[in-house]
């Protein structure tokens, strides 16, 4: 009851304006140059990073009021890369949970990894799980994935587009999770952040 509660808050605050973040690919970079990740959306910035010309699923936060500069992860920070020069991806079902997506937490440490190839958990201290997806909803500002894990044990994982930090770094990421995690001897709530960037 209390996770479709929390659906139906998603639904309700969903709007048109919510199209970041979105996952982007490289395009128009000749095969010896790179795409500039910048400090700040200036042609003159510093210089703290870059794509090559075959970059997939980068993830662009947001972009300034113009249009032309889109807001990326830069190692431990964030930085700004030129838009004409990323083409939005579109292997995405807007019907299905993003994939891939990468979603962590601290206290303890975990991960969650939802990819085209399977889903896993790993927390620390602990062997990688294997999960099956057994059921998804998306709603226009966030989405719900349940897996299980094994016969007895179940993980729900919802995320929820808005501002996250995850505490170890100045990185500013564009999903909040929330992961309930249910099993016979315990049920546990983690919280942290997710990433559609599989670049980092």
């Amino acid at each position: 009851m209390m996770r479709l509660a929390v659906m139906l808050i998603l639904m309700a605050a969903a709007s048109s304006a919510d199209t970041f973040p979105a996952a982007f690919f490289v395009t128009d970079v000749a095969e010896n140059d790179t795409l500039n990740i910048r400090k700040a959306p200036d042609p003159n910035a510093k210089i703290i990073g870059a794509y090559g010309p075959y970059t997939l699923n980068i993830e662009v936060l947001r972009t300034t009021p113009d249009g032309k500069w889109g807001l990326v992860i830069a190692g431990e920070s964030n930085g700004w890369t030129a838009m004409r020069f990323l083409a939005r991806s579109d292997h995405q079902d807007p019907t299905a949970f993003p994939r891939p997506m990468r979603c962590f937490g601290t206290e303890p440490f975990w991960s969650l990894n939802v990819t085209t190839r399977g889903d896993e958990y790993q927390q620390m201290g602990f062997d990688r799980r294997d999960l099956t997806m057994i059921s998804e909803s998306v709603a226009t500002n966030g989405a719900m994935a349940t897996f299980t894990e094994g016969p007895t044990s179940s993980r729900t994982l919802m995320i929820k587009r808005g501002y996250c930090n995850d505490g170890m770094s100045d990185r500013e990421f564009g999903w909040q999770a929330t992961l309930f995690n249910d099993a016979p001897d315990e049920s546990t709530v983690q919280s942290g952040c997710c990433s559609l960037d599989t670049n980092f």
